[in-house]
């Protein structure tokens, strides 16, 4: 299996989970894995009522882009990298795109 599908793979079951964990049947939320396998764009979002007040927000957005995975967004605790990771994705695999650029480095993953 070449790495661009083995890695879109991994983001979409990891993502799909994230998706049914935070799922909750006491409440009008739900959540949602978007997957866009063409574009290699993938994010989970929730959304729905919680009583009278609206709820839509992101959970995580990551893309894939020259090999690697780009963490864009992670609203997570205590981090999507580390799923990722042990679900078989290389550290310096993975960049954690909601970080400056000059500070990439200092972290335990990918710089980009």
């Amino acid at each position: 299996m070449d790495t661009l599908k083995h890695y879109q793979e991994i983001v979409c079951n990891v993502l799909c989970e994230y998706a049914n964990v935070y799922r909750s049947s006491r409440s009008e939320i739900h959540f949602l894995a978007l997957l866009d396998l063409e574009r290699h764009e993938y994010a989970v979002v929730r959304y729905g009522w919680d009583g009278k007040q609206r709820v839509h927000s992101m959970i995580a957005h990551l893309s894939i882009i020259d090999g690697k995975v780009w963490i864009q967004y992670d609203g997570t605790s205590p981090g999507i990298a580390l799923d990722l990771v042990a679900a078989g994705i290389p550290r310096e695999d993975i960049v954690l795109g909601f970080l400056p650029a000059r500070v990439r480095q200092y972290s335990d993953y990918g710089v980009g």
